[in-house]
């Protein structure tokens, strides 16, 4: 059994059975009935043709041994997606997305339903946030390299928000739905250009399928790397609507707003505590907020290559 050194809810760990068979298990925290809820998401998923890994049961049928408590799956190899899209796992992205979407869509937990795009974010609600960061940081007689650079960020951010607004304000009506929850970089394993499978499912909820769109789609560890991403993400929309022909193009030609006024009005991850931010936190924290505003000043260029894209 050896240690992986990833997640911040669970410890996971790498077991080899007396077979030589492979096993992932992730030891959990704390209370367990929403892993349990999860978990039973993620079965839904795979039993629609998605790539999740199979939960390995308890000998009573359980899916959590709630003793330890942990769960136990099948080992999958591959590497997360944090290094980036590029190329051909654009296509492969976007096809596993729209399956998973046409999926959950059928989840009896929320049937999907047509919403005010408004409702993305709430910028009063972020305004109070960013006020209670920047208060925070400012009273401080000493902060960090990160503390000082997380204060200006937030400043800039808060005084983005009126722009967030607008963005806001100009969204159609989109689709809300049971989906993933979490489906960033770090939870979709990749081997080679293929998606080897979708992990770390949260309990089943209705949310905007835009913005779960954008957050792999515009994922920041994406967008560094240069502008290949506007295309890309073309690629990314077109693969998904071929799995999932009943999308509406008004979730798709939003993505990229819908990602933008939720991540301006986000303080994650600058309100984080300094002892939670390890190096690669902190690289992510200032992608997040470069990107952030790249996305702004870009978004009118990007929507209309997306339209084109699409039509």
């Amino acid at each position: 059994m050896t240690e992986i050194l990833a997640g911040t809810a669970t410890r996971n760990y790498r077991v080899v059975d007396e077979g030589g068979r492979r096993w992932f298990a992730k030891v959990y925290r704390g209370e367990v009935g929403r892993e349990r809820a999860a978990i039973g998401l993620a079965e839904f998923a795979r039993r629609g043709g998605v790539p999740v890994p199979e939960v390995r049961r308890t000998l009573d049928g359980r899916v959590i041994d709630e003793l330890v408590p942990m769960s136990l799956w099948e080992f999958v190899d591959g590497e997360t997606a944090e290094g980036g899209l590029v190329e051909a796992r654009w296509a492969a992205v976007g096809s596993v997305l729209g399956r998973l979407h046409r999926r959950l869509a059928e989840h009896p937990a929320a049937a999907p339903r047509v919403c005010a795009g408004l409702g993305v974010r709430d910028v009063v609600r972020s305004r109070r946030q960013f006020d209670r960061v920047v208060d925070d940081y400012a009273s401080r007689a000493a902060r960090s390299p990160f503390e000082s650079w997380a204060l200006e960020a937030a400043k800039e951010r808060r005084a983005l928000l009126g722009r967030a607004q607008a963005v806001l304000n100009e969204l159609p009506d989109l689709t809300v739905q049971v989906v993933h929850g979490d489906l960033a970089a770090p939870n979709l394993m990749m081997c080679g250009d293929d998606v080897a499978a979708v992990i770390d499912f949260q309990p089943p909820g209705p949310r905007f399928m835009a913005w779960e769109i954008a957050r792999i789609g515009c994922d920041p560890r994406t967008l560094v790397l240069g502008d290949g991403w506007l295309d890309g993400l073309g690629e990314l929309l077109a693969a998904y609507r071929e799995e999932h022909p009943a999308a509406r193009p008004d979730d798709l030609v939003s993505t990229v707003a819908v990602g933008c006024a939720y991540t301006l009005g986000s303080t994650f991850p600058l309100a984080e505590p300094q002892e939670a931010v390890t190096p690669s936190l902190e690289l992510y924290a200032r992608a997040r907020h470069e990107t952030a505003l790249m996305m702004l000043e870009r978004l009118d260029e990007v929507q209309e290559t997306l339209r084109e894209s699409l039509s």
